[in-house]
């Protein structure tokens, strides 16, 4: 590469300023004319997945200078949705998405930096790094910090976040497990640093950041702990001076096959919904047409391969063990579209250098744990643009369900008539007005749907949510209910006590109330005073998109 973005600042008398603030910083003039590399770090002491990322910065700016280019570390804020959880704190979750966007495009332009490494891991920022990287279309690498292990208790027992906190709370509520027990839930559920230990959002969008061939073989699974992250790091910073020097950028690796290759691991591994939101946003930035409808047309082909945590019994270093991302796509050979990769290789070729595959793992199609992938789209009069839901969590007895509406225009109220006992079996759970506009923000809803699982109600309750459920949620929980309540759509007119039908096999989701009565429901509806009227979130609400869109921002 001839002329690289980097020369805007340090070649030319007329740059005398730009260079003497270079040089400032300590940059000394032999590396003026090196590939200025920025590092984009969401390192925070408060988020698991992110205090290791100091150790991964020193790996990967070993490997950029190794590779001859100037690497610069700067810094990108992140959110831990588990904290953020059950509070005003998850309003901000889903927008930091967009902020993390435009902090890395403002950085780069400002500085005319000539690639990046995204270290990333947990949920929202790995896709606004993804986000970015397509929107910027310079060459780039993600390096995700990797899962935590599991936490380990007498024979055999393995604790982890979601199924150790969340559910172990609701137990505790009902009576099964004691205060002893909840406390030791508490101190094992999160042994080591790195993102929580199953397929939730933040492990599944790196699984499927490697698929889409934006990082290195093995990144998507390998542990937080483990020295094969430090060289997969190193690594990282090596490539992406070459990734400059021969113009590879993201947008000749982020296609439409890329994407469908993604879906289909996403799909046969079970992973969480919030992948349909990011797979929708990143595909929007880098210019390629992924209509909703995609994921569940080829969630009727993929079969469901693997059981994975929170649904299944299998961990992330279970995964990674049997074969990682390289595995799956061996399984789904036949059904994987050839692509190119930032790493080299091509998807194919990938594939082709599979040695084996632990299949107690990772199931061959012919064996599938499930005929049909992960998530299913609904749509019906209640969600005329579609919902989702993650059907490898849901029991074979609550795929079709019919129940009375339990009516709530907020999260808080709904956790209040849980945890009160107010909510039976034979109930269906709405909560509303939780969407990007109403939130603003689509929270998730982890806490209501682990509470449902954790009383034992699982199997004789569901809830819909024009929200969004955390990857670790498992049950008959459908979401992303589209249009949402703030918006005016049907789940803004369902009453207490109307009968609501779930068929997940046939994709339908229907409220049983005559076109009539819900003309003049419509009729008489009026929007509620918003939530919150100031701040960032404020302004993010008049710009926000439908989740059937990916909950983007348009202004």
């Amino acid at each position: 590469m001839s002329q690289k973005r980097s020369h805007m600042i340090t070649q030319g008398f007329e740059r005398t300023p730009h260079r003497a603030l270079l040089k400032g910083t300590g940059v000394p003039q032999q590396q003026m004319d090196k590939p200025f590399i920025g590092i984009a770090s969401s390192f925070t002491d408060l988020i698991p997945g992110h205090i290791g990322m100091r150790d991964l910065e020193r790996f990967i700016e070993k490997g950029v200078h190794s590779g001859g280019g100037h690497s610069f570390i700067f810094g990108i804020p992140g959110v831990c949705d588990g904290i953020a959880m059950g509070h005003k704190g998850m309003h901000y979750s889903l927008p930091t998405r967009e902020l993390i966007a435009d902090m890395v495009e403002s950085i780069a332009e400002a500085h005319r930096l000539d690639g990046l490494v995204l270290l990333t891991n947990c949920d929202k920022i790995t896709p606004g790094m993804l986000m970015a990287a397509a929107r910027l279309d310079i060459p780039c690498i993600v390096v995700t910090a990797g899962p935590m292990l599991t936490g380990t208790g007498q024979e055999g027992r393995k604790f982890s976040f979601v199924s150790d906190t969340f559910e172990a709370m609701a137990k505790y509520k009902a009576g099964v497990i004691d205060e002893q027990e909840l406390m030791k839930c508490e101190d094992k559920a999160c042994p080591t640093a790195g993102s929580c230990q199953g397929l939730f959002t933040a492990n599944t969008m790196a699984i499927l950041t490697e698929t889409l061939g934006m990082s290195l073989v093995r990144c998507g699974t390998s542990l937080a702990v483990s020295s094969l992250k430090r060289r997969i790091a190193f690594a990282s910073g090596e490539r992406v001076v070459e990734l400059v020097r021969d113009n590879i950028t993201p947008r000749q690796i982020l296609t439409r096959a890329a994407f469908e290759n993604a879906i289909r691991v996403d799909l046969a591994l079970g992973g969480s919904s919030n992948t349909v939101l990011h797979l929708l946003a990143i595909a929007s930035e880098a210019g390629v047409d992924l209509p909703l409808e995609e994921f569940d047309r080829l969630g009727r082909e993929t079969p469901q391969l693997a059981s994975m945590n929170p649904g299944g019994k299998h961990f992330m270093e279970d995964l990674d063990a049997a074969g990682g991302v390289p595995g799956v796509l061996f399984q789904l050979r036949d059904r994987i579209n050839d692509n190119p990769t930032l790493t080299g290789p091509s998807v194919m070729e990938i594939v082709a250098s599979v040695a084996e595959v632990d299949e107690e793992v990772i199931h061959p199609v012919n064996d599938p744990v499930r005929a049909e992938g992960g998530l299913a789209i609904l749509s019906g009069n209640l969600a005329p643009k579609g919902a989702v839901v993650k059907q490898s969590g849901v029991s074979e007895k609550m795929m079709t369900f019919e129940g009375r509406a339990r009516c709530f225009d907020s999260e808080e109220a709904a956790m209040e008539a849980l945890m009160g006992g107010q909510v039976v079996a034979g109930d269906l759970v709405v909560i509303r007005y939780e969407g990007p506009k109403g939130g603003p923000g689509m929270r998730e809803m982890l806490a209501p749907t682990a509470t449902l699982m954790g009383l034992g109600l699982g199997d004789s309750v569901a809830l819909i949510t024009d929200g969004r459920f955390s990857g670790g949620t498992r049950g008959p929980c459908i979401g992303h209910i589209s249009p949402e309540a703030a918006e005016g759509g049907p789940i803004a007119l369902v009453a207490d006590g109307d009968r609501i039908r779930l068929d997940i096999p046939n994709r339908k989701l229907e409220l049983l109330v005559d076109e009539q009565e819900m003309a003049r429901r419509q009729a008489a509806w009026q929007l509620p005073e918003a939530k919150i009227k100031s701040g960032w979130l404020a302004r993010y609400a008049k710009v926000v998109t439908s989740a059937n869109t990916g909950a983007i921002c348009t202004g």
